[in-house]
């Protein structure tokens, strides 16, 4: 090896030792696919697919999901909100909250609570495995009419 190729690489690690490197990226975010086998409706019936892609670090949480209901109509919820519990707009959500809430519990556990008006309908933990493959989310709560919801929804990393 030359000299000068020797010099352009040692020049090159130093750049790259000193410079910003990006934040690292939550175990929350990534595309996440609904796994209907492990996910159970109460009340039901079950979405016949739910899609949530998520963007995550340390100071909030962005959420765009879409799917299918199941009666076959095509759905899509979404909103931004940062981890520090004030209420956020959140259209579209199945169960007719218009905001949201997010709190971080830990590192693999996040909590939101959706409201209508200053109402609580539903609050939703959610849990990132340790492996990072997996994530579940539990709503607790009561649906757009009123029903009461326990569902427990699993998801796998796409």
């Amino acid at each position: 090896m030359n000299r000068i190729a020797v010099f352009a690489t040692m020049a090159l690690l130093v750049v790259f030792a000193f410079s910003p490197s990006a934040p690292a990226s939550d175990v929350q975010s990534g595309t996440w696919k609904m796994n209907p086998a492990k996910s159970k409706y109460n009340p039901g019936p079950a979405p016949k697919s739910l899609t949530v892609r998520i963007e995550s670090d340390e100071n909030g949480f962005k959420l765009d999901s879409e799917g299918v209901d199941a009666n076959g109509h095509s759905f899509h919820a979404h909103f931004e909100a940062k981890f520090d519990g004030k209420d956020y707009p959140a259209p579209g959500l199945p169960n007719g909250a218009d905001t949201v809430s997010v709190k971080r519990l830990n590192d693999h556990t996040i909590q939101s609570s959706q409201k209508k008006g200053s109402e609580v309908l539903v609050t939703v933990t959610v849990v990132v495995s340790k492996d990072g493959k997996t994530r579940t989310s539990t709503y607790e709560g009561k649906d757009a009419q009123g029903h009461t919801v326990h569902q427990v929804v699993v998801y796998d990393r796409e």
